[in-house]
């Protein structure tokens, strides 16, 4: 009996799981994959490794679906290996897939070959192997498509030698159903209703999973109904709760004392898809203890390691519409609206609180924005609300710089029907500037705003913090419109609000990619 190729039967199970854009740079291991490219299939070309990572990062999360990612060998590989750990801590449903040398050579440790491929990317991956026998490639791609979109969604890894795409097999893989995530124990879903009946100032922390599960809208539902005031967990990499809502109070510092000041006023706190707690940076330890916790949480990870609170694993949407049906409507007093400073925008000078108020007013409703800007994550908190219920705002959770500015790429790769605007340091943008490549060669309508402030201002704020001065942080001298030029990219170096205002109104309305260069004047401020 004649079989096909595992290159066939791949390419069905990549149809059926709905992985045909595919993002990549090639290589030679590499080439019997791409053979005979389908016309069906979409190959998006990214300069360097990381950037197609990166990329491939974006789209899943704006698409709201799993990604295939091709990289090449161990090199190409290793130089991903920085955005892999970015889609672990991302919890971004990805199929790695890497060139291997062909079989035959492997004893010999030959040019480009992987050593003990599998193990490279770990502990950063979900799943990963080398598929023993050609015919086991096939079932390899199930293993790892299941596993990464089983919540928690996650990152998986195949080295596949380049000669097995060619060989015949009779070996049948049939394309299953995404496996369903868990629901609440009853049990422990009546103990936490009770709890919240009982509660006079109950409040809630929502995480980046709310918005993955696209249950925003629950959530705002809950909170209305227990009238329970919501933050933001620490470094959360997306929008969970309108920022604009009457019972949103604004973000936790990544600092276990400014965390344990800050819940002090509630006497029930509910954590939805976030991790209890995630720290940055140490000041001692609380002087106050945290108030009775529920953390619930499809992650049994993240539930173990908690260390406080009872933790209930669940996918969130289903567990939300049932907290929302059981809780008895109480009483209870309206948390005070949280109070935004103000900003004024005269005088001559341009700050970060002037380019986010600005761009506040002009963004389109239904804008994602994708940010990786550290040192001015606090103030687009106070002057950009993001106000959409449904992926309005992506970052990383806890990664590596370089993200944003691929991300936003493939968010506009999976998302056409709405605006993407990245708001990028100039730090930042220098580890994927390469994007910018690829934006203008797949035409894709994406605002690319630099802030430049001349330096990694993040870890100079660190540094201030503790009188000390450090070597390697200040930057400057770097031409944006240039290097964007050079890659086909419109940009605009903007010297005035006025400015701003004029060339954001133009790039929101073009077609195609637009970079503006915006030298920013640095204030005196802590990060946190």
């Amino acid at each position: 009996m004649t079989g096909r190729t595992v290159r066939e039967i791949s390419r069905d199970l990549m149809r059926a799981y709905g992985l045909t854009t595919v993002f990549g740079n090639p290589g030679s291991t590499e080439v019997p994959f791409l053979r005979d490219w389908p016309n069906d299939f979409r190959y998006v070309l990214g300069l360097q490794e990381s950037i197609v990572v990166a990329m491939a990062d974006g789209y899943a999360q704006a698409g709201g679906g799993p990604v295939l990612v091709n990289l090449h060998s161990a090199g190409g590989v290793g130089h991903g290996l920085g955005h892999i750990f970015t889609a672990y801590r991302n919890r971004t449903p990805m199929i790695v897939v890497a060139g291997q040398q062909v079989r035959s050579l492997l004893p010999g440790e030959p040019f480009l070959g992987a050593t003990d491929a599998a193990s490279f990317p770990k502990p950063y991956v979900k799943w990963s192997c080398e598929p023993a026998r050609p015919d086991d490639v096939p079932s390899a791609i199930a293993h790892a498509y299941h596993l990464s979109t089983q919540p928690p969604y996650g990152p998986t890894f195949i080295s596949i030698p380049a000669d097995d795409w060619d060989i015949e097999t009779t070996s049948v893989t049939t394309a299953r159903p995404r496996i369903a995530g868990p629901v609440a124990d009853p049990d422990a879903l009546r103990a936490l209703v009770s709890a919240i009946d009982g509660s006079k100032r109950p409040g809630i922390v929502v995480g980046p999973a709310v918005d993955i599960e696209g249950a925003v809208a629950d959530m705002v539902t809950l909170a209305e109904r227990i009238q329970a005031g919501v933050r933001v967990s620490p470094m959360s990499s997306r929008c969970s709760f309108p920022e604009d809502h009457p019972l949103f109070q604004g973000f936790l510092d990544p600092e276990q004392r400014s965390i344990a000041a800050a819940l002090e006023e509630y006497d029930l706190v509910l954590v939805f898809g976030a991790p209890v707690f995630t720290h940055h940076v140490f000041r001692g330890v609380a002087e106050h203890p945290l108030p009775e916790l529920f953390v619930l949480s499809d992650d049994d990870d993240l539930l173990a390691r908690a260390g406080h609170g009872t933790g209930i694993r669940t996918m969130l949407r289903p567990a939300l519409r049932q907290l929302s049906e059981l809780v008895a409507q109480v009483d209870r007093p309206t948390p005070k609206p949280l109070d935004r400073p103000e900003i004024s925008l005269d005088g001559p000078t341009i700050t970060a609180e002037k380019v986010f108020t600005v761009l506040s007013q002009m963004l389109p409703d239904n804008a994602i924005v994708v940010e990786e800007a550290p040192s001015h994550r606090g103030i687009m908190h106070d002057h950009l609300p993001i106000r959409s219920r449904h992926t309005g705002f992506l970052t990383v959770a806890s990664g590596t710089l370089g993200y944003g500015l691929p991300a936003a790429v493939g968010a506009a790769l999976a998302r056409p029907d709405r605006r993407i605007v990245a708001v990028i340091g100039d730090g930042s943008s220098m580890y994927g500037i390469q994007a910018l490549w690829t934006a203008v060669r797949e035409h894709l309508p994406v605002t690319f705003v630099i802030l430049d402030n001349s330096q990694y201002a993040a870890l100079a704020i660190l540094a201030g913090a503790d009188g000390a001065k450090l070597p390697g942080v200040d930057l400057g001298g770097i031409d944006f419109v240039a290097l964007a030029a050079g890659m086909g990219c419109a940009g605009v170096l903007v010297d005035s609000l006025a400015g701003l205002r004029e060339a954001l109104a133009r790039s929101l309305t073009d077609d195609g990619p637009t970079l503006l260069h915006v030298p920013v004047v640095e204030e005196a401020r802590t990060l946190y």
